[in-house]
């Protein structure tokens, strides 16, 4: 056989073969029968942590999510599921993608007179959005692929009826009677960190505090029950276009 025929022959053979595009319905199936175990039944958590998130711990990319779904989280608990074919991989991957993402819906509001009264209420006081504002409460860059309507709704009119994940408003009474409200950034079993109002952080020692509370049914956020009800709308149909997209 001619050298330039074996050449080709071990190209064509060496040459990847076109999958067929993931599958995000046998992904769901493999997920609740593989990982559901730990991560439940609607991947929201329960021995391992919540996938309904777009933005996961360990993967970064969607080559990184389908090598964690494979080979397992080096040191950690997650085993590696090795026996699924590349292509179930990237199903189960596709339908993990698919737990932290809101469809998006058709609302009544508009998003452009939306974004003024985010504007006017002074929201970006509180909130970073695309990188602007200050941080004191949550993100909201891409908090319509996180949030339903529904939801966001709620969180303007009643906002201590819902909270983030892992946000906590909390107040500490120092030894000498100083009050520090503020949202909670970090807490072990001796010490506490707060954010406060002004944006300034205090680390404190909680054997040193006179009194510790865990604010659960109280927010910082105002409620804008008072905003009419076309500015509601329009309100929520621009935090709901939020979703992360430049």
């Amino acid at each position: 056989m001619p050298l330039l025929s074996v050449l080709a022959a071990l190209a064509l053979a060496q040459a990847p073969v076109n999958e067929a595009p993931p599958d995000p319905a046998q992904g769901q199936r493999l997920f609740e029968s593989q990982c559901a175990l730990c991560h439940g039944q609607d991947g929201r958590g329960g021995r391992g942590p919540s996938l309904a998130r777009p933005r996961l711990k360990h993967v970064p990319d969607e080559a990184a999510l389908r090598s964690v779904i494979r080979n397992g989280i080096e040191g950690g608990e997650m085993p590696g599921a090795w026996q699924l074919s590349p292509h179930e991989v990237a199903s189960v991957a596709a339908y993990v993608r698919s737990l932290g993402t809101v469809r998006a819906e058709a609302l009544p509001g508009d998003p452009g007179r939306g974004a003024k009264v985010y504007q006017a209420r002074g929201c970006g006081s509180c909130h970073i959005l695309r990188g602007e504002g200050t941080g004191f409460g949550p993100d909201l860059t891409e908090v319509g692929a996180r949030r339903s309507a529904a939801y966001l709704r709620q969180s303007l009119v009643n906002p201590a009826a819902a909270f983030p994940e892992d946000f906590l408003y909390v107040e500490a009474v120092t030894s000498d009677g100083r009050k520090i409200r503020g949202i909670r950034v970090n807490e072990d079993s001796f010490t506490i960190q707060i954010k406060d109002s002004n944006r300034m952080f205090h680390s404190l020692r909680k054997d040193q505090l006179r009194e510790l509370h865990k604010l659960f049914h109280e927010s910082p956020m105002p409620g804008y029950q008072a905003l009419a009800s076309g500015e509601l709308d329009d309100l929520v149909a621009y935090l709901a276009s939020l979703r992360g997209e430049p």
